[in-house]
């Protein structure tokens, strides 16, 4: 899995976005469609249209960083819903970039022991 540093977001963003832009124009679609700032820290995550290749973008404190995965067999698991983001976990994010279904994976809730006075 890959660690994220504390306060990072991962969001995806739902539908599909036209993979031959680059940097500039992922950027600006954070901006104008997500209505995000690219340069937050945060992960930002894009879909193709074939359904087996993906994009992230993140500004590292220097520059802006895109990272490019294509699956060899299968398709990311992607929301039907035409434009806005989905916000995910690490472990979510850790198994979108597997190519597995990271919709199953919620977080449970793990109760507070009781302190005894």
């Amino acid at each position: 899995m890959i660690g994220l540093p504390d306060g990072v977001r991962v969001y995806l963003a739902a539908g599909r976005t036209d993979l031959r832009r680059g940097i500039d124009g992922l950027a600006a679609q954070i901006q104008t469609v997500l209505r995000e700032d690219p340069f937050s820290g945060h992960l930002f995550i894009f879909r193709g249209r074939a359904a087996h290749t993906i994009k992230v973008l993140m500004y590292d404190g220097t520059g802006l960083c895109l990272y490019q995965k294509r699956l060899e067999q299968g398709r990311f698991r992607w929301p039907s819903m035409a434009g806005g983001t989905v916000r995910l976990s690490a472990a979510q994010m850790a198994a979108l970039l597997e190519g597995l279904e990271w919709s199953k994976l919620q977080p449970h809730a793990v109760p507070r022991p009781q302190v005894a006075c």
